[in-house]
Protein backbone atom coordinates (compact mmCIF):
# COMPACT_ATOMS: atom_id res chain seq x y z
CA UNK A 1 0.00 0.00 0.00
CA UNK A 2 1.35 3.36 -1.16
CA UNK A 3 1.46 6.24 1.40
CA UNK A 4 -1.42 8.60 2.01
CA UNK A 5 0.56 11.81 0.99
CA UNK A 6 1.01 9.86 -2.46
CA UNK A 7 -2.73 9.04 -3.24
CA UNK A 8 -5.34 10.62 -5.44
CA UNK A 9 -7.44 11.46 -2.15
CA UNK A 10 -4.66 13.08 -0.81
CA UNK A 11 -3.96 15.12 -4.05
CA UNK A 12 -7.42 16.21 -3.80
CA UNK A 13 -7.06 17.34 -0.46
CA UNK A 14 -3.80 19.13 -1.07
CA UNK A 15 -5.64 21.13 -4.67
CA UNK A 16 -8.79 21.56 -2.18
CA UNK A 17 -6.08 23.41 0.64
CA UNK A 18 -4.37 25.57 -2.28
CA UNK A 19 -7.63 26.87 -3.89
CA UNK A 20 -9.00 27.57 -0.15
CA UNK A 21 -6.33 29.96 0.30
CA UNK A 22 -6.30 31.57 -3.17
CA UNK A 23 -9.75 31.89 -2.64
CA UNK A 24 -9.36 33.69 0.74
CA UNK A 25 -6.98 35.79 -1.50
CA UNK A 26 -3.62 34.89 1.03
CA UNK A 27 -0.45 34.18 0.19
CA UNK A 28 1.65 31.52 1.69
CA UNK A 29 3.42 33.71 3.94
CA UNK A 30 -0.04 35.01 4.85
CA UNK A 31 -0.88 31.82 6.22
CA UNK A 32 2.46 30.86 7.42
CA UNK A 33 2.43 34.13 9.81
CA UNK A 34 -1.02 33.66 11.26
CA UNK A 35 0.22 29.88 11.98
CA UNK A 36 3.40 31.27 13.69
CA UNK A 37 5.07 28.67 11.50
CA UNK A 38 8.12 29.66 8.24
CA UNK A 39 6.52 30.00 4.66
CA UNK A 40 8.17 26.73 3.99
CA UNK A 41 5.60 24.53 6.15
CA UNK A 42 2.85 26.02 4.16
CA UNK A 43 4.61 25.53 0.55
CA UNK A 44 5.79 22.01 2.71
CA UNK A 45 2.16 20.70 2.87
CA UNK A 46 0.93 22.45 -0.65
CA UNK A 47 3.36 20.40 -2.46
CA UNK A 48 2.89 17.13 -0.77
CA UNK A 49 6.28 16.75 0.98
CA UNK A 50 4.64 17.18 4.47
CA UNK A 51 1.69 15.51 5.64
CA UNK A 52 -0.57 17.16 7.65
CA UNK A 53 -2.00 16.05 10.99
CA UNK A 54 -6.10 16.48 12.31
CA UNK A 55 -5.09 18.89 14.73
CA UNK A 56 -2.54 21.07 11.69
CA UNK A 57 -5.12 20.58 9.16
CA UNK A 58 -7.68 22.51 12.03
CA UNK A 59 -5.61 24.99 12.44
CA UNK A 60 -4.88 25.68 8.91
CA UNK A 61 -9.26 26.18 8.26
CA UNK A 62 -8.89 28.49 11.22
CA UNK A 63 -5.74 30.84 9.59
CA UNK A 64 -7.58 30.46 6.16
CA UNK A 65 -11.03 31.08 7.32
CA UNK A 66 -12.82 27.47 5.96
CA UNK A 67 -14.87 25.18 7.42
CA UNK A 68 -12.57 22.27 8.06
CA UNK A 69 -15.92 19.94 7.62
CA UNK A 70 -16.89 21.66 4.81
CA UNK A 71 -13.83 20.96 3.16
CA UNK A 72 -13.48 17.19 3.71
CA UNK A 73 -17.38 16.81 2.71
CA UNK A 74 -16.96 18.45 -0.74
CA UNK A 75 -14.42 15.92 -1.67
CA UNK A 76 -16.52 12.85 -0.11
CA UNK A 77 -13.90 12.19 2.82
CA UNK A 78 -16.01 13.19 5.84
CA UNK A 79 -17.92 10.32 7.48
CA UNK A 80 -21.42 11.87 6.97
CA UNK A 81 -19.96 11.65 2.83
CA UNK A 82 -19.08 7.96 2.73
CA UNK A 83 -22.32 7.33 4.26
CA UNK A 84 -24.66 8.81 1.79
CA UNK A 85 -21.96 6.65 -1.07
CA UNK A 86 -22.50 3.79 -0.05
CA UNK A 87 -26.44 4.17 -0.33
Amino acid sequence: MTKSVFSDRYDRFREALVRARKGAKLTQEDVAKRLAKPQSFVSKYERGERRLDVVEFFDIAKAVGFEPLGLLMALGLAPEAAKRKRR
